[in-house]
């Protein structure tokens, strides 16, 4: 039944009855009622919370702009995200070339949103619609809610606010500031006077007061014009902005941008195990809207449709990653039924055979994983808890981890349970064979590499040098070398011919010719003939970013070297493929 999907259309409305929407949310992404994508959860959680929500998918935003009208006026907000991608990093590859596919869209087809798509959707919809709030979301607008710099235009960007015009902005991950924002609407609370919900940033004019909230101390950064006369200011600005997102209570954060206050609420505390289940538990339909029946599969959705997220939130703390930035440092894991719930589901699906693609995560084996004594998380403000070092009160046992794949491979309609999301290997490799023990690592890294894997088992050592892994905070290369010999030592015990395919980043801050040279010869050494390689792109809000834009490292202030012009970056990169035909001249003049 077509109401098994949230409505995209008026006619879809009436058919629940509906004359009108309270929160009409518009996606870059085609509509996927799935839990991994964004706008179908956030319009779940509308819906059970309710509200009348309805979806415009990927309108049209180069003819007379009917697609943001066709579902009228609504109640209380637009909520506008760019979709599961930063438009950018969807539209063009690291050397700035645009990209010929966009997974989010029916047969990978390109031209279906528009680039800073956040910026395009709302500015529409603050002409037609001037007087109805916008909220936007997702991960193109959280990561760009303060100064930042855009890799694709080479200068710094202020808060996406600004250029949006956008009335408020939600960042990290959504369920609980819509549910709060919806909570007070439904009150009677005007909109523009939600000025202090958590996890929420707002604009006011300079001039006016900051809004009162006796429980958070207020912490002011560089202005945007003082960042654009200073790489020094904002570089300055980036550590204070990442300290305080590692904080489980964290300060408010504002920053001047012209006539403006840009204002950063603290965020919530992260999600509980039955918060999280809750959002998983709704009746996501799990499949591509019927709109998109005739038309080509949707590559995103064909990878993800028979895989489980088993908890959010990464404390690895890597420069170049963005999902402590969204998602938070903090684990949140879901409970074991939810999880079974969710598998049993996906096994009722008319297109499953028998295989589970992914029970993971942003990395696979975080799964339960927090403080020991909580308290003193909640005093921490550490960027990782396993660089430079592990944190003693880390919670590192796997045992839960290999539970939950054990219930799934018992289930009877199951052949097959991979583990597809990346793994962390410096979180169970350890010298101390007590520790190995109690923690079930061996016990862990055995059943991935016996039963979890379909013939390739990928994971990210990034580089081989120390001092790039350094600035990348990446553990030694030693620690890949350690697991590369344990993973043919199992193999070679089972009587299984598996790979480990490892990924690489060229061209890094930090990382040089010479740190290339060396990386080539470490890999050649091991037979390795790269695939899974990437040239460094900068994404806002990064650690690794920041050094790109700055030339220093925010922590210290010392010097980075980075490869900037595209020729050097083309260099680097050109080494991970020493054994292509084209590259061996090259190399013997070197």
């Amino acid at each position: 039944m077509i109401t098994n999907w949230l409505p995209i259309s008026l006619k879809e409305a009436h058919l629940r009855s509906w004359d009108e929407f309270d929160v009409i949310i518009i996606s870059g992404d085609a509509y996927v009622d799935h839990p991994s994508f964004g706008h179908a959860v956030i319009g779940r959680i509308i819906e059970n919370e309710g509200f009348k929500v309805g979806i415009i998918p990927q309108p049209n935003w180069q003819d007379d702009l009917r697609d943001f009208k066709k579902l009228g006026k609504p109640k209380l907000f637009f909520a506008v995200t760019a979709g599961n991608m930063d438009s950018m990093i969807n539209h063009y590859t690291a050397n700035k070339r645009l990209r010929s596919n966009d997974a989010y869209t029916p047969g990978g087809h390109h031209g279906f949103r528009p680039d800073r798509a956040v910026i395009v959707y709302t500015s529409i919809l603050k002409k037609l619609f001037p007087d109805v709030p916008v909220i936007i979301g997702g991960i193109e607008a959280s990561l760009r809610r303060l100064t930042h710099f855009d890799y694709w235009s080479e200068k710094l960007w202020p808060s996406i606010l600004l250029d949006s015009k956008a009335d408020m902005l939600v960042y990290g991950m959504g369920e609980k500031p819509i549910k709060e924002i919806l909570k007070l609407t439904a009150r009677g609370v005007p909109f523009f006077s939600l000025k202090t919900v958590p996890q929420t940033a707002v604009t006011v004019d300079k001039e006016i007061n900051i809004p009162l909230n006796k429980k958070w101390e207020t912490i002011e950064l560089s202005s945007h014009e003082e960042c654009l006369k200073s790489k020094i200011s904002f570089a300055k600005n980036f550590k204070i902005i990442e300290t305080e997102s590692n904080k489980i209570y964290a300060n408010r954060i504002i920053q001047k941008a012209f006539n403006k206050l840009i204002i950063i609420n603290p965020p919530f505390f992260p999600a509980s195990e039955k918060e999280l289940d809750s959002y998983f538990d709704l009746p996501y339909s799990r499949l591509p809207h019927p709109k998109y029946n005739k038309k080509e599969p949707i590559p995103a959705y064909e990878m993800i449709k028979h895989s489980v997220i088993l908890h959010r939130g990464c404390f690895g703390g890597c420069s170049f990653c963005t999902i402590s930035a969204h998602q938070g440092k903090m684990i949140s894991s879901r409970s074991k039924n939810s999880i079974e719930k969710e598998i049993n589901n996906i096994t009722k699906m008319e297109d499953f055979s028998g295989t589970i693609t992914d029970l993971g995560g942003p990395s696979a084996n975080m799964y339960k994983m927090t403080g020991i004594d909580f308290s003193l998380c909640e005093k921490c403000s550490r960027y990782s808890c396993i660089h430079p070092s592990k944190c003693k009160n880390l919670n590192t046992n796997h045992k839960s981890l290999i539970d939950i794949y054990k219930m799934a491979s018992a289930h009877s309609h199951i052949k097959n349970a991979f583990v597809t999301s990346g793994i962390r290997y410096d979180l169970f490799l350890s010298d101390s064979q007590i520790d190995e023990k109690n923690n079930h690592y061996r016990e862990f890294f055995e059943e991935v590499v016996t039963n979890r894997i379909s013939g390739r088992l990928k994971v990210a050592p990034e580089h081989t040098s120390l001092k790039v892994l350094k600035i990348m905070r990446k553990p030694d290369f030693s620690f890949f070398i350690k697991l590369y010999k344990l993973f043919k030592e199992i193999n070679e015990r089972k009587k299984l011919n598996q790979q480990i395919v490892p990924y690489f980043i060229s061209s890094h801050p930090g990382c040089t010719t010479e740190d290339m040279k060396e990386l080539m010869f470490e890999t050649k050494k091991l037979n390795f003939r790269l695939e899974q390689v990437q040239n460094f792109t900068p994404t806002p809000m990064t650690l690794s970013t920041v050094m790109y834009y700055s030339g220093v490292n925010p922590y210290n202030l010392k010097n980075v070297y980075c490869a900037k012009k595209t020729e050097d970056r083309l260099a680097q990169n050109r080494y991970f493929f020493w054994y292509k035909p084209e590259n061996k001249k090259w190399l013997s003049k070197l």
